[in-house]
């Protein structure tokens, strides 16, 4: 039986910070690679990244855990 998005989110949180890091990257190469991203969509997406990533770094914006986003997600959708 294949694995459930929840469950491949939870193996993915285990991983270090730098896996999750190039799966990130590989997954968005993955989703450059098709009919359905266009280019100018996929350097805008690239863009925020790097502004969202100058935000953290500069202390301007304070970041929260994965598991706190998802969870906040999850009440949010019931």
């Amino acid at each position: 039986m294949p694995m459930t998005v929840e469950q491949i989110e939870a193996e993915v949180l285990k991983l270090p910070e730098q896996a999750r890091a190039e799966l990130l990257g590989w997954l968005m190469r993955s989703l450059a690679d098709t009919p359905a991203m266009d280019q100018g969509v996929t350097e805008a997406w690239v863009q925020e990244a790097v502004h969202r990533d100058e935000e953290m770094e500069s202390g301007s914006v304070v970041g929260i855990s994965a598991e706190e986003a998802f969870a906040e997600l999850r009440s949010k959708g019931k």
